[in-house]
C-alpha cells in the first residue's frame, strides 16, 4: 500500500513540476460509451436533444382539426351532442397532448401558478362586474342585454352557474388557452400563440353566432335584419371574440395559469346572462 501511495505522490508531484493542471476532487465527465452505433451512457450535464419542430407542427395540426370537427358536431347535429361534445373533446385533447409530452406548466395547470392566477382572476372579475353594471344601467347600451334566452331570472341563474361554466367556459379555456396555447407556443412562440390562437378562437364562434341578430333585440335594431344583418352579426362576433381571445391569452401568459382566463371568460358570459335577466325583468315591469 505504501508503494502505491508513494508512486501516486511522485506522479502528482511530477505532473505539477511540469506545469500540468491537477484536479484532485473534480473528475472529468464520463465520455459517452458507444456500442453498435448507440450511445449507452452520456454525461448528465449535456442537455437533452430538442424536440423536432415537425412534431410540434403536427401537434398543432391535430389540435386544430379536432377543434374544427368538434365545432361542427356541437352546432349541426343533435341537442345532446351540443351539450357533451366540447367538454369531451377538451378532455381528449388534454390527454393526447400530455402523451405527446406537454407539461402541466405548458398547459396552464401547474399548481405553482395558482396563487398568481387567483390574483389575476379576482381583478378580472371585479373589472367585468363594473363594466357590466355600467352597461346595463346606461340607456344607450341597455338594449344590447335583451337576449331572449336570458329573459327569466331562473334561466339566467342556471345558465350562468351551471351551463356556461361546464359547457362553455372551462372546456373552451382548456382547449384554447391550455392545449392550443401549449402546442402553438412550442411551434411558433408567443407571437404565434397571440395571433393564431386568437384568430382561431374568433372563428370558433362563427357557428354559434348564426342566429345572433334574431335573438337579440339590441343587435337586430343596430345591425338590421335579414341576411345582411346576419352576416354583420357573424363578423362582429368573430372580431369581438378574437379580441377577447387576445385578452384571455395575455392573462394566461402573464399569470401562467388557466384560472385567470377562466374567470374573465365566465365573468363576461355569466354576468352578462344575469345582467340580461335583470334588464328584462326591470324592462317588463
Amino acid at each position: 500500500m505504501s508503494t502505491i501511495t508513494t508512486a501516486r505522490s511522485d506522479s502528482m508531484s511530477g505532473g505539477q513540476a511540469m506545469g500540468w493542471p491537477i484536479r484532485a476532487n473534480h473528475p472529468l465527465p464520463a465520455a459517452p460509451i458507444r456500442t453498435l452505433g448507440r450511445v449507452l451512457a452520456q454525461d448528465p450535464i449535456d442537455p437533452a436533444p430538442s424536440r423536432p419542430k415537425f412534431h410540434a407542427y403536427l401537434d398543432v395540426a391535430v389540435v386544430v382539426v379536432v377543434l374544427a370537427g368538434t365545432n361542427l358536431i356541437a352546432h349541426f347535429t343533435t341537442a345532446w351532442a351540443s351539450i357533451v361534445t366540447v367538454p369531451v373533446a377538451a378532455l381528449v385533447l388534454l390527454a393526447l397532448v400530455r402523451r405527446r409530452g406537454l407539461g402541466w406548466s405548458e398547459l396552464g395547470l401547474s399548481p405553482r401558478h395558482w396563487r398568481r392566477g387567483t390574483l389575476y382572476a379576482l381583478a378580472a372579475v371585479g373589472l367585468v362586474l363594473g363594466v357590466v353594471a355600467i352597461g346595463a344601467a346606461l340607456p344607450i347600451t341597455r338594449p344590447f342585454f335583451l337576449a331572449d334566452r336570458y329573459a327569466t331570472i331562473s334561466g339566467a341563474l342556471i345558465a350562468s352557474m351551471i351551463v356556461i361554466p361546464l359547457q362553455t367556459v372551462i372546456p373552451e379555456e382548456l382547449a384554447f388557452r391550455g392545449v392550443l396555447h401549449g402546442t402553438l407556443d412550442r411551434a411558433y412562440g408567443a407571437r404565434g400563440v397571440f395571433a393564431v390562437g386568437s384568430l382561431l378562437f374568433g372563428l370558433w364562434h362563427v357557428a354559434s353566432s348564426l342566429g345572433l341578430t334574431t335573438t337579440n333585440r339590441g343587435l337586430s335594431g343596430f345591425l338590421g335584419g335579414g341576411s345582411l344583418g346576419q352576416i354583420l352579426g357573424i363578423m362582429l362576433a368573430v372580431v369581438a371574440t378574437a379580441g377577447a381571445g387576445v385578452i384571455f391569452t395575455w392573462l394566461r401568459h402573464r399569470s401562467g395559469s388557466l384560472l385567470a382566463p377562466i374567470a374573465l371568460h365566465w365573468s363576461i358570459n355569466g354576468m352578462g346572462a344575469l345582467a340580461a335577466a335583470i334588464v328584462w325583468h326591470t324592462t317588463l315591469s
